[in-house]
């Protein structure tokens, strides 16, 4: 099974896979880009890093705060050829955990329609729909759905 660790938002691994992302998005997405603000290394609070057993990056995830309580779940994201393994599911658990640490007791996020391994993740992990929330109120786009799930 993978293993979890900190890294910064700057490392190469997490850049290289947040660039696939990205890829992989504007593919889903007819080359639209994201809404609201993409995240930086001056607003990325928490950084995770899946691994292989061999050291290989498989995954990421990060947490953006929103205010004293709430952070935003940004770039979580598993490789193709790691897909399937629960990955995912340790990414989304560790920044749950680290949230909290943190004393964030809620966290939001915004996916797409055209990601629905991505809804079905976040809804199987208790998350429920919202209304567009901070820099998303008004960005309009027709394919963005947000999520939040109370943690504590």
């Amino acid at each position: 099974m993978p293993t979890l660790s900190t890294a910064s938002w700057d490392d190469p691994d997490v850049a290289a896979l947040t660039a696939a992302q990205q890829l992989e998005l504007r593919a889903r997405y007819d080359g639209a880009g994201e809404p609201g603000v993409p995240p930086s290394a001056a607003d990325v609070a928490v950084v995770l890093l899946a691994r292989d057993d061999d050291g290989t990056p498989v995954g990421c995830g990060a947490l953006r705060p929103l205010g004293d309580t709430e952070a935003e779940v940004k770039r979580m994201y598993v490789a193709p050829p790691a897909r399937g393994r629960g990955i995912s599911r340790l990414l989304l658990a560790g920044l749950e955990a680290e949230a909290l640490r943190r004393g964030w007791t809620t966290v939001r996020l915004e996916t797409g329609v055209r990601q629905p391994e991505a809804v079905a993740l976040y809804t199987s992990a208790g998350y429920r729909p919202i209304e567009a929330f901070g820099h998303y109120i008004g960005a309009d786009d027709p394919y963005a759905v947000f999520f939040a799930r109370e943690l504590a």
